[in-house]
């Protein structure tokens, strides 16, 4: 069941990293624009304490060396 579950998670991810690099090479505002009404539809806002949390997460994340450069990110997905 766990390895099901991994693969799943794989599955999803690997279809949202194709989306998103299919999202960056569209040149239509209009589309752009609706992609943006769609998103609004289904995310909930961040409260300022969630807010707050993930900044001190990430600050640490950083200052213990735990993040990727921009271009490590570009080389892995190209």
């Amino acid at each position: 069941m766990i390895a099901k579950q991994r693969k799943e998670k794989s599955d999803i991810q690997s279809r949202k990293i194709a989306f998103v690099q299919d999202f960056l090479n569209i040149d239509n505002e209009g589309v752009i624009e609706q992609f943006e009404e769609l998103m609004k539809q289904f995310t909930v806002p961040m409260s300022v304490s969630e807010l707050n949390r993930r900044i001190d997460r990430s600050e640490n994340d950083f200052k213990s060396g735990r993040f990727k450069t921009s271009s490590e990110l570009l080389a892995k997905y190209k």
